[in-house]
């Protein structure tokens, strides 16, 4: 059931513009390092040049493991499958490139019209092999919608960048967090070398009045009848086992008889 590539099928690149999360996995050299596994989902971050080269804009988080083990060592394995329509498993493996924010590299490949609030890194991947398996232990999720939290705090702190000098660091702009958190990775591996310092600009384009979608709360009715299902199948179980284990008991001790 698995099937192995040296490039990516034209139809496996059609099914992964499709698909609405990956996931990042690298490690770092040393045996005692610790193994990344980075989920990621926002809209349009992920892109196919071609059957051998991705790339993908790597948004600001607490950590920066990624960025670190591709500059230490290039590995990098991306991972696709199906949540909705036929099952599917798709591997990437490849040697990835770092192009931080402010570099030409990173402005060739994000336009600021397409820059993601908090984009930190260009993740570019040169693909040596591309694998699928069967897929068939992942369940069936239906999509809803991308979450917007991150992006809506990562505007707040480059709005507070904005507001400041291009040689200053506002201690509540993103190059603040950049220095705080993505200097290094947890087992001290470089992280970001430039951008912290970068005196480009980060541009707004993320539309603020947008929607800002929230897990549904069950509404008081609908509470109401899953705590009534839940009582009475409690009763039912508790009835059952009295029906079943007290005439036993009665009829171990004497007290009771099954006979007409």
């Amino acid at each position: 059931m698995t099937k192995s590539y040296d490039e990516i099928p034209e139809s496996l690149i059609e099914w992964v513009k499709k698909q609405h999360m990956f996931w990042v996995a690298s490690a770092p050299l040393g045996p005692g390092g610790h193994i990344n596994v980075s989920p990621k989902g926002t809209a349009d971050c992920f892109h196919v040049v071609n059957s051998q080269r991705v790339w993908y804009q790597d948004l600001t988080g607490s950590g920066v493991e990624t960025i670190s083990h591709i500059r230490e060592n290039g590995r990098i394995t991306i991972l696709f499958h199906s949540f909705e329509g036929p099952p599917r498993i798709l591997r990437l493996y490849g040697i990835g490139s770092v192009y931080e924010f402010g570099t030409q590299e990173y402005e060739s490949l994000i336009t600021p019209e397409t820059r993601k609030p908090g984009s930190r890194a260009a993740i570019v991947i040169d693909v040596y092999q591309c694998q699928t398996s069967c897929g068939y232990a992942v369940p069936i999720y239906d999509f809803v919608t991308h979450r917007t939290q991150l992006l809506r705090w990562l505007d707040t702190r480059e709005s507070c960048d904005r507001a400041t000098a291009s040689t200053e660091i506002n201690p509540k702009g993103l190059k603040a967090y950049w220095k705080l958190k993505n200097l290094s990775s947890m087992d001290g591996l470089p992280g970001l070398l430039t951008a912290p310092n970068s005196e480009a600009t980060c541009l707004s384009v993320f539309d603020k009045a947008g929607p800002r979608p929230k897990m549904s709360r069950l509404s008081s009715e609908d509470a109401h009848v899953l705590r009534t299902g839940a009582t009475l199948a409690v009763g039912f179980a508790i009835g059952a086992l009295v029906a079943t284990v007290f005439p036993r008991i009665l009829s171990v001790t004497g007290n009771f008889s099954t006979r007409a």
